[in-house]
């Protein structure tokens, strides 16, 4: 592996768009969505709507950082100039050569803008060709349609489903569908993302 993210702490940028490490100074970036725009964490296992909810969300956030399993970014719309919402890398295990990419989200004026595409090309550039690992995965609630088609819109291989796998805050449990990107399938991914970004 070429260099561990908590050596390096990445900035991940283009002409669209700017992910940088998330910071207990981001809340208020991040306040509006969280009193605004609730359904955003709908599938979500944790969710950072209303005041101490958010709090708690960033504040889990970075000591995930600080213990070495999370890398979390806040998602800046250049094109918008505004702060578009969150993402980040976790369950890391450089050992192995891998990590989930998740925690994914967007105030709503800024789905279906391309944005998302560009962070995903940043940050899976970032873990292929930086970081030298050799697998992302990602993981979803399999009822969220919408987050699912968007990752195998990327290039994501779909690799079965976890039944009944964990349990959600309005009660009951969910089965959560995995998917991945391989090393070796890192550049057909790439160069789908650079078509459809450029």
């Amino acid at each position: 592996m070429n260099r561990s993210i908590y050596l390096t702490c990445p900035v991940l940028e283009n002409d669209r768009v700017r992910l940088r490490p998330l910071a207990e100074e981001d809340f208020p970036h991040l306040l509006p969505f969280s009193l605004e725009e609730p359904t955003l964490w709908q599938y979500s296992l944790s969710s950072a709507a209303g005041e101490a909810q958010l709090r708690e969300y960033i504040g889990a956030a970075l000591a995930g950082r600080a213990a070495g399993r999370e890398f979390p970014f806040i998602i800046y719309d250049k094109e918008k100039g505004q702060y578009a919402g969150c993402t980040r890398f976790y369950d890391i295990q450089e050992a192995f050569g891998s990590t989930q990419l998740g925690y994914t989200w967007y105030g709503g004026a800024f789905q279906r803008t391309g944005l998302n595409r560009h962070c995903k090309f940043l940050l899976l550039r970032y873990v292929f060709e930086d970081w030298g690992l050799e697998r992302c995965e990602f993981r979803a609630d399999a009822r969220n349609a919408r987050s699912i088609a968007a990752m195998k819109a990327i290039g994501c291989v779909e690799e079965g489903i976890l039944r009944n796998h964990l349990p959600i805050p309005q009660g009951g449990r969910r089965d959560s569908i995995v998917l991945s990107i391989l090393r070796e399938e890192w550049p057909g991914v790439k160069e789908n993302l650079l078509s459809i970004i450029h």
